[in-house]
Order: C-alpha cells, then sequence, then structure tokens
C-alpha cells in the first residue's frame, strides 16, 4: 500500500551566507497549487563557499531559520528536503546497458532501475560519493532519444545519464549538523536544480535554458534541455567576491563594501549616475566614486561569466540555448545583471519568477529564497528516501509536478 503523503513540505536551504527554511502545503481549493504557510531565514557565519568550516555556527542558523519557519506555520518541523552545494560538487556524463531477459521483451519499470543502476557503476575516488543520478534519454535496440521506455518490445536497453557526484566529508558534516539541529534529510539535491524547478515551466525545459543561481559564495550552472538535466557545475565565485573586490579597489572596510554593494553597485549603462555616492557606518560618512565601483562590480561580473561560458562550450551549448538564462539568488538583484548576462553570453537573459506558488508569496518572491522554495516543491517530487536501498544514488523524476498533483487528486 503506498505511503500517505505528509501534510506539509519544507524546503532548507543552506547557503553561504543565509539558511532559509520555507513551509508549504497542497492548496486545498486548487490541488494544482503549493502554498506557502511559513518561511524563515538566519544568517550564517559558518560557511565558505557552500563548504562547512564552523559547524555550530552552521547548527545556530540551521535552527534559527527553522524555529522562524515554525512559528509562522504553526507546525513542529522535523525532516527537510535540503540542498548539496560547492565547488566539490561536480556533474559527469555515464552510460548503462542491460539486456531485457523477460519473454515478452516488454520493459518494465524494474528493468528501467537496473540499467540507470548499471549507468551509476563508475570508478569514484574513495572520498566522492553519488548523490544524484538524471537520465536524459533512452535507447532500445538502437531506436534514440526515448524519454520512457516502459511498455515498449526489445532486448536491449541503454540510458544517458548525468550522475552529480560530492566530496564525502563534506556529505558528512552536512549530516552532522543537520542531526545536531534535529532535522531529518527527507531528500537531497544540488541548489541549482531545485531553483530550477521553481522558476522554470515546461517550454523552458524542453527548449533547452541555463539556469543561474549566483548566491554568496558560489554559483550553481544548470542545463535543461529535452525537459532533463544535461549539466551541471558549482563554480566558486559569488556575491562576496564582489564585495571582496570593492573593499579592496575602494580601500575600506568590508561591511562597509557591502553596504556600497547592495545600495549602490550596478551593472545598468546610464550617464545620469552622480560622480560620487556616500554611504553611513557607524555615524561615519564615506564617499566613494560610482565609475570606480561600476568598474570594480563589472569586471567581476564578466569574470563569472566567462567561466560559465566555459562550462557551456563543454557540453557545446555556448550560444545556442533558445530559452536563453534565467537568473536567480541573491546576487541576481544586482541592477541590470540581466541584460549585462545577455551581452556577454550573446543569449537571451531574464530574472526567474516563481512558478505557480501561493500563500505567503510576498517574502519567498526575493530571488534570494528561490533555492528554498524549490527545495519545497523538490520535497513533494522526490520519492521517499527511505525505500532506497542504502548506498543507491537518490534518483528522481526531474520535473513531474503535473503528474504528482493528478495522483493528489486520485
Amino acid at each position: 500500500m503506498r505511503e500517505s503523503l505528509p501534510a506539509h513540505y519544507v524546503g532548507l536551504d543552506i547557503g553561504t551566507s543565509t539558511v532559509r527554511c520555507v513551509v508549504g502545503v497542497v492548496d486545498g481549493n486548487d490541488s494544482t497549487q503549493l502554498s506557502v504557510i511559513g518561511h524563515g531565514s538566519a544568517p550564517n557565519l559558518g560557511m565558505r563557499k557552500g563548504v562547512i568550516v564552523h559547524s555550530e555556527d552552521v547548527v545556530e542558523a540551521i535552527s534559527q531559520a527553522v524555529s522562524d519557519a515554525e512559528r509562522l506555520a504553526g507546525i513542529h518541523i522535523q525532516r527537510a528536503t535540503i540542498n548539496i552545494n560547492g565547488a566539490n560538487v561536480v556533474g559527469m556524463n555515464s552510460k548503462g546497458v542491460i539486456a531485457i531477459s523477460t519473454a515478452n521483451r516488454e520493459i518494465t519499470s524494474e528493468d528501467r532501475l537496473r540499467v540507470e543502476r548499471e549507468a551509476t557503476i563508475v570508478q569514484l575516488p574513495p572520498n566522492r560519493e553519488i548523490v544524484q543520478v538524471f537520465a536524459k534519454n533512452y535507447r532500445l535496440d538502437g531506436q534514440e532519444n526515448i524519454k520512457d521506455p516502459v511498455g515498449m518490445q526489445g532486448v536491449r536497453l541503454e540510458v544517458d545519464t548525468h550522475i552529480v557526484t560530492a566530496a564525502t566529508p563534506n556529505l558528512r558534516s552536512l549530516a552532522s549538523v543537520l542531526e545536531k539541529a534535529n532535522i531529518n534529510i527527507a531528500h537531497h539535491t544540488v541548489s541549482g536544480v531545485a531553483s530550477a524547478e521553481a522558476v522554470l515551466n515546461r517550454q523552458q525545459k524542453e527548449s533547452g535554458t541555463l539556469l543561474l543561481d549566483i548566491g554568496a559564495g558560489t554559483t550553481n550552472v544548470v542545463v535543461i534541455e529535452d525537459g532533463e538535466v544535461q549539466h551541471i557545475a558549482v563554480l566558486p565565485i559569488g556575491g562576496i567576491n564582489i564585495t571582496n573586490d570593492l573593499a579592496i579597489g575602494l580601500k575600506t572596510d568590508l561591511d562597509i563594501a557591502e553596504i556600497v554593494k547592495i545600495q549602490h553597485a550596478s551593472l545598468e549603462e546610464n550617464s545620469s549616475f552622480d560622480n560620487s555616492i556616500s554611504v553611513t557606518f557607524n555615524n561615519k560618512e564615506y564617499k566613494f566614486d560610482t565609475r570606480e565601483i561600476r568598474m570594480i562590480t563589472e569586471a567581476r561580473v564578466e569574470e563569472l561569466l566567462e567561466y560559465v561560458d566555459k562550462e557551456l562550450k563543454k557540453i557545446h551549448r555556448s550560444r545556442k540555448l533558445p530559452g536563453g538564462v534565467v537568473l536567480v539568488g541573491g546576487t541576481s538583484k544586482l541592477p541590470g545583471i540581466a541584460d549585462f548576462t545577455r551581452d556577454k553570453l550573446e543569449l537571451a537573459a531574464r530574472l526567474g519568477t516563481l512558478q505557480s506558488i501561493g500563500g505567503l508569496v510576498d517574502t519567498v518572491q526575493d530571488p534570494a529564497f528561490t533555492t528554498a522554495v524549490g527545495l519545497m516543491v523538490l520535497d513533494v517530487l522526490l520519492i521517499p528516501s527511505h525505500n532506497l536501498q542504502k548506498g543507491q544514488p537518490n534518483t528522481n523524476a526531474f520535473g513531474l509536478i503535473e503528474s504528482l498533483f493528478k495522483w493528489i487528486k486520485r
């Protein structure tokens, strides 16, 4: 008998600078929509570029963010879908092949799982683990680009997959801090995949789209085409790098540089800017040259986009994605970044907006909350983690929210 779905779903985004928690339920009036009933956030001082360096600080941030969400939602949170982040997260392609041995040669769900498991038999260093597997397409007796082979007939089934691996010490550190915060891991996924589930529609997933999740310490690069994840990379560059560059270039403290970035950094072409700006910190006023701020900010974002283009070239998709670029994450709030990205990557670019989310959306519509909202959505979509055998990678059918809600209706 199928296990009943929990009453609420939780996404927990453990970010480099901030931990964010979002709680949702299926809308009682519209079973095709998730409604946010609670959210919380807390500054995180215990991570560097997506990697835990001070576990106690991370535990404190998780506890505070979860507590805020619990208070607003009126529930007790014991489990959540979480993100895995950091430059140690690496994607790789792999293939699996099996023979169909049943009498009528009809492909079953078990055969599909078997060929996907076959694709995970790869040589990995002893300090790395497979955390997620994305089946891109199947082949049956030479017939290409099959999305779901179940029910078809043949003797040889193949699958092309994209496997995401991460460093074992980082995964163990993450599990340890969550245990100390009394949160069980329901599922885990890469930050960019969660963000893509929150903001991309079906047309964008099919046509080919680059999702750029620019956070404080890292940038997640996710390419989705034909409805499937084709490529994942995590770059160790984010908003903190802009702050550091401003502190060095303007010869000022990091706290002041952060204020300058948030209030005055811009990539917009605007000739009406004043020649100087002023910020106040600890009751003292500081003046800086606007053109210098623009030059420093532009140089760092341009460098980031050069690294992004290198990732696209690896899969021969540079300047070849009809769906363009969708920007999310806290750093995507930088004025003019969409037009700047369009010019540098020579692709259409826009800021991401949440898909089909209701309830308390005022706060979570902030681009910085996109990953947490996506994790909440995936908390509904991903298969129960306790049904997986020990050591089996967490596979998921990416983008099947429509079929899930049909199941809820039944």
